[in-house]
Formats: structure tokens, sequence, C-alpha cells
């Protein structure tokens, strides 16, 4: 395997980390060319002095003078905005892209690295649950692979490999979160410290959360049906709370083939560092002898709604899932800061899908749009829901 040049957008974020530590286990195989985060100025300080990238970008203009006194004695150039996090990636020269922003704000980037023709490694679910059709498009104009890191969308990479078609249906497996088997008149009470313990996966707070109310589950649903090119009705959702099998797909002919392995994200971040190359890691291995048994439940969607939404807004289509993820967003940001309840976060959502104009075949300009429109709805009711 060749040395690869490497791009990582969202560096100070859980799988930029994750990413970084791939990396540092294999240096001889990676050269990081740039590094970006939005206002975590320490970290991306350290990681910048130890990886030494040709260019660093601080997304949060205000922090651009201390990001640039605190590298002077390096020869890193340095960026700020977030249009140098769309010049970073559509970058000549460059092997891979690892898209790690979470969130709306990774869009452009993507976009932008696809539209040169850098291969790109997706983190960023958010970027097909909103635009998945422009997404995959550019993919398909520069005939480019897009690689998904998602543990879920990475296993079904993976069995797909090797297959030229049949595929039956998907399985996509949840762990269920901190709350299975929990119902309504106990997620009532949830605090925000509670909802971010995760009984398997260490990830940033927002995918957390998400994981706990089933809206990842859901915006993972979004995710596959463009990455793999699918119906709805070909994509099911199974709880597994063990996280070993990480996702299934099925064959026209009935035969199953699931990845499995103990969940650490690294695994998938080096499987999409290092495609369409295995390389060997001193990862800790699954044993069968450490589980006893491996279990499998149906989702309770008459609790977690968050997941119902997600899938009307898949079958939908249309600017409805900008909706879901802007409003998603906003949710959860205002439940992380104790502005609202859990199930507040639920309602807010359905709310305001209900309230923004649905577009069936939305540009780039109306998908801005409508994320807009739904981000200012949001937080008119957050600030009503909170007084």
């Amino acid at each position: 395997m060749d040395k690869k040049k490497i791009v990582i957008l969202g560096s100070t974020g859980s799988i930029g980390r994750q990413a970084l530590e791939v990396v540092e286990s294999r240096p001889e195989l990676f050269q990081v060319e740039t590094l970006t985060g939005w206002n975590n100025v320490g970290l991306l300080i350290d990681q910048a002095r130890k990886f030494r990238p040709r260019t660093v970008v601080i997304a949060d203009e205000d922090r651009y003078r201390e990001v640039t006194d605190q590298l002077k004695d390096l020869p890193i150039r340095v960026l700020a905005g977030e249009e140098a996090l769309s010049e970073v990636a559509a970058a000549e020269g460059v092997d891979l892209v690892l898209a790690a922003i979470v969130g709306f704000a990774g869009l452009t980037s993507v976009l932008a690295a696809l539209n040169q023709g850098n291969t790109v490694a997706l983190a960023n679910k958010e970027t097909l649950v909103v635009a998945g059709d422009l997404v995959m498009e550019a993919a398909r104009q520069k005939n480019i692979p897009l690689i998904p890191v998602d543990s879920e969308h990475s296993a079904i990479f993976q069995c797909l490999q090797g297959e030229p078609g049949g595929v039956e249906k998907i399985v996509l497996t949840a762990s269920g979160g901190p709350f299975f088997g929990r119902k309504t008149n106990f997620l009532v009470n949830v605090k925000r410290d509670h909802a971010l313990q995760h009984p398997n996966w260490s990830m940033g707070e927002k995918i957390t959360i998400d994981s706990a109310t089933l809206m990842n589950k859901g915006l993972e649903m979004i995710e596959a049906r463009w990455l793999f090119d699918l119906r709805p009705d070909q994509i099911e959702v199974v709880i597994h709370p063990q996280s070993v099998i990480h996702s299934v797909v099925q064959f026209v002919d009935g035969s199953l083939k699931a990845q499995m392995g103990l969940p650490d994200m690294k695994v998938p971040i080096q499987y999409a560092l290092t495609y369409p190359h295995r390389i060997a890691n001193t990862f800790p291995r699954f044993s069968f002898k450490d589980y006893a048994k491996l279990t499998f439940d149906r989702p309770d969607l008459k609790t977690f709604r968050n997941l119902v939404l997600a899938m009307n807004a898949l079958e939908k289509g249309g600017t409805s899932p900008c909706v879901l993820n802007a409003a998603n967003e906003e949710a959860v940001h205002a439940f992380l800061r104790n502005k609202i309840g859990f199930l507040d976060m639920t309602e807010i959502i359905e709310e305001v899908m209900d309230g923004i104009p649905f577009l069936e075949k939305p540009t780039l300009a109306h998908y801005q749009e409508s994320d807009r429109a739904a981000r200012a709805l949001a937080q008119k009711i957050i600030i009503q829901k909170s007084n």
C-alpha cells in the first residue's frame, strides 16, 4: 500500500481523534496534509505540532490569530472560516478526505471534495441525510467511491465487496442506547448526563444523544438509502444490545452476510483509510468465548418516536430529511444545554416538520433555505418550552 496523503475535516472531534490514533499506529502509511477544527484551539494546536500537516484550518474565524500565534514557529499554513474547509477539501494531490465534521456544517466541504474528484471517507451521516441525491450524483460524475465510516454502513460496505448485486434488504443493528427497554414514564425524567452514558460506544455528545433517542438509527436509514441505492422498504432496523454484529446484508437467495467485531470505531476508520486494502493492527479482538449469547429485538416505535419521524422523512424524501436533521440538531443542542427535556426533542422535531414547506425536488439552495427555516422555527419553539 502506497503512502496516502489525507485531509481530516473535524480532527478535534471523536472520529478525528480516533483517526489520528490509526495514523499514529502506522505512520509509514499516511501523510496528514490538513487538520481542521471548529474552536477547540488547544487540541488543534497539539495535533498540528504532533503530525506536522501542511495546513491547519480553524473554522471559527475569531480564533484565527490565536492559532497563527501558537504555530508561528512551524512551517504550517493557517486558514480560517468555513470557505477554507471547502478549499482544503478540494486541494489537488490529496488521496483521501476524511469528512468528520458533525452535522449540516459538513455538507459544503464534502461536495467540494467530490467535485474536485477527491475520494471521501464519510463519517458525517448528516451530509447524506440532508442532500443525498446531490452528494451521490457528485460522486457518480467523478466516478469515485464514497467510503462509509459509520460502523453500520462500513459493515454493509464490507459485506458487499465481491458481490455484484442481488441485495434483497439490509439490516442495520442498533445497541438500543442507554434506555433500551425503558418507557415514556421513565424518559420524562432523563437528564443530560444520564443520556450521555452509552453502554457500548465512545462517541461525541451529539451522536450519543441521537443514539439514546434512536434518531441516530433513523438518520442511518436515510444514509443507507443513498449509499447503497435502496428503497425504504429494503432497510430494516434491529436492536442488538451487544453491538457485536454491526449490520447484515440479506441477498435474494436468502443468504445473510454479517460483519462482526468489538464495538471499536477505530476498525471502520482504519478500513476507510486503507481501502481497498486491509492492514494488520493491535486492536482488541472479539472472542465468542466472552459472549454467552447474542440477542435481537424490535425497536420500540411507540416510545422512541424519533425513529418513526426519520422513517417518515425517508419515505417522503425531498426536503423532509433536511428539515428533520436541522430540527434534531437544534433540539439536541438545547437538551445538552439543559434547556429542554428528553422527550421535548421529539415534540420539537415533529412540530418543525409540520411547519416547514415541503419541496419534492430541491436544489442545494433549497436545502440550505429549508435548513435555515427549520432551525429558526426550532429555536423559536425551544425558547417557548424553556420559559
